[in-house]
């Protein structure tokens, strides 16, 4: 294995230079389908607290990726839960989340239903959601997002 030089970057490979700033194809394929459209949208610029920190102060272990003995956690803070949608609407009026293949042990499934509670809880006009797994559903949402625009 090679080793970099000391202050070299790691260079970019070119599906990641391709990418640009976006994660994955799906989400690129959705930015440029939503610009095409002109349909003004925010990329993964929101950030919803679903859940506040807290903390527990309770007898605590749990092993850590570093130890794989017990670590005591007593009296520690539990992170916020967050949440970040891929596109938001400029005006708030939808949401796209892009999904493409998610493993079993994903956690978003609940972080999205966290997601939609939180939505409920705030008392505002609730935005339209989409969760898109390939191009064609991203196609499809952006159409219900121009036919309700049209109304």
């Amino acid at each position: 294995m090679k080793r970099r030089k000391a202050g070299t970057t790691r260079r970019k490979s070119a599906k990641k230079r391709q990418l640009g700033k976006y994660k994955s194809g799906l989400e690129k394929s959705c930015a440029d389908l939503l610009r095409e459209s002109k349909l003004p949208f925010n990329y993964e610029e929101k950030e919803y607290v679903l859940v506040d920190k807290f903390r527990f102060e309770g007898v605590y272990h749990k092993m850590t990726a570093k130890k794989k003995t017990l670590s005591d956690r007593s009296n520690s803070m539990v992170l916020p839960i967050r949440y970040t949608p891929d596109f938001v609407a400029k005006d708030g009026s939808w949401i796209i989340e892009t999904k493409g293949y998610t493993p079993s042990h994903h956690d978003f499934p609940m972080r999205w239903k966290l997601f939609l509670k939180h939505l409920v809880e705030l008392d505002e006009p609730l935005p339209m959601l989409f969760i898109c797994k390939n191009t064609q559903q991203v196609v499809e949402a952006i159409e219900i997002i121009k036919n309700e625009r049209s109304k």
